[in-house]
Parts: structure tokens; C-alpha cells; sequence
């Protein structure tokens, strides 16, 4: 069902499970937060970041989002504290492996996701470089991420071998019999990887409508990115949203 969007004042009042999202963005952390939340079916509420709400700010502890919060319990920004989270309330499905091993996989895999210097980072970094964003959203994102040129240059290098990491994994596993990052089950890698493509190739409009400006950056190509996006990639993607995830996405 679609996302309950709050008021700060309705949020903060509000009992449960809330979580601060960036708005009208498909932001990879953000619309993986919301894709664990769908399947573990928890009773949550949203609340659109405000950058000029003060009492947003001391309530999330920041100007971020995803922030997620439950009942009186601190604030949990980070991708791993959000699933843990997610994990303890509703601890089925299970999205993080029981198997010692299997679990040190994933969580491998989805820090190179969406850890700092992983594939959303990274990929920020590279579009910054690109000027793909414009020079206003360029210079505020650059500071978040820690954009320099040298960083900026590197950045489709590094983006092009994660890619090839991922598409190598789902090719492994598919020989497996399994169409998942790790098991034969999904896990949080598997949504961390389907939304973090949305900073490659968008969804539609009709499942994701964005700004058009904001579309074309994330769509931004580069000859060497192309060539490491193996179609597996996108295959797993449609997959996890066909099977698993909802659209069109609540932005």
C-alpha cells in the first residue's frame, strides 16, 4: 500500500515505527528502507525531509534521510542500524541469513552497495564529476559525499568494478539454480541492489515519477559504466520488483 506521509508534529506525536525519507527523490538508502519495511509488512509512517525544520532536525538528530525512528529509541541513519532494526520488529521473512557464512556475504555485499565508497556513493561522485546535477545541487552534494577532483575522477573506474562484482555474483548464483544474491531466498543485498540502480537507469515514469531534470541525471551514460551495467543486472531488478517490491514507488 502507498507510504503514510506526517507532518513533523504528526510524526514526533505518533507512537511506532517512523522514518524521515527524502522527497520526490528515488534515493537508493531511502527506497530501500521503504522496500524492507513493505516486506516485512510493518505499520510505518514517513515524514518528508525538511532542511528548514528545526524541530525536524533535534527529533532525527540531523538533516538526512533515511532516518528511521521507533517509539523513544534513538534515531538509526545508517543502511545496516535500518535493517537490524527491521529485522528485530519483524523478524520475518528473514532479509539478513542465519548461516555465519551466508550473513558476512551479504553484509559484504551490501556495504559495497550502499556503505561509503560503495556503488550509490561512488556513483554520486561520478555524476557530481559529470556536473550532472547542476552547480547548486553539485556543490551541496559534493560536501556530503566528500567530493574532490580526484575522487570524482577515479569514480567510474571503481563504479564500473563494483558492477562487474555484482553482475559476476548474480551469474554465479544463477549457474545455482537461485536468481538471488545469496541462498535461494532474498535478503537485503537484493533490495539494496534494485533500488541502487535507480541511480543508473530510473524506473519508468509510470512507477517512478521524478523531476525530468533529476531523471536525466541519474540516466547520465558513460561508455565504461555502459559496459560494466550487464543486463543481469537489470533482469534481477524487474525481478525483485515483480516478486517482492512495490510500485509505483511513494516519493
Amino acid at each position: 500500500m502507498p507510504v503514510t506521509y506526517l507532518s513533523t508534529e504528526q510524526a514526533i506525536a505518533r507512537p511506532g515505527l517512523r522514518m524521515v525519507v527524502v522527497g520526490n527523490v528515488p534515493s537508493p538508502w531511502g527506497e530501500a528502507a521503504k522496500g524492507i519495511f513493505h516486506m516485512k509488512g510493518l505499520d510505518w509512517a514517513a515524514v518528508r525531509l525538511a532542511y528548514d525544520d528545526e524541530a525536524q532536525r533535534q527529533w532525527a538528530g540531523q538533516r538526512s534521510g533515511p532516518v528511521a525512528i521507533y517509539d523513544d529509541e534513538p534515531p538509526r541513519a545508517g543502511w545496516a542500524e535500518i535493517l537490524l532494526l527491521a529485522e528485530r520488529l519483524a523478524p520475518r521473512p528473514p532479509l539478513v541469513p542465519t548461516d555465519a557464512a551466508e550473513r558476512a556475504t551479504m553484509f559484504g555485499l551490501a556495504h559495497e552497495i550502499c556503505g561509503q565508497e560503495g556503488l550509490s556513493w561512488t556513483r554520486r561522485l561520478q555524476l557530481i564529476h559529470a556536473g550532472a546535477f547542476g552547480e547548486r545541487a553539485g556543490q551541496y552534494l559534493g560536501r556530503k559525499y566528500g567530493y574532490n577532483p580526484a575522487a570524482g575522477g577515479a569514480a567510474a573506474t571503481r563504479v564500473a568494478a563494483l558492477l562487474r562484482l555484482l553482475a559476476t555474483r548474480l551469474a554465479t548464483q544463477r549457474l545455482a539454480g537461485s536468481p538471488y544474491y545469496v541462498g535461494k531466498s532474498p535478503t537485503a543485498v537484493d533490495i539494496y541492489s534494485a533500488t541502487g540502480l535507480g541511480l543508473f537507469r530510473p524506473l519508468p515514469p509510470e512507477h517512478c515519477p521524478m523531476d525530468e531534470a533529476l531523471r536525466s541525471a541519474f540516466s547520465r551514460r558513460d561508455p565504461q559504466t555502459d559496459a560494466a551495467l550487464d543486463p543481469i543486472l537489470l533482469e534481477h531488478r524487474d525481478m525483485m520488483y515483480a516478486r517482492h517490491l512495490e510500485l509505483p514507488l511513494s516519493l
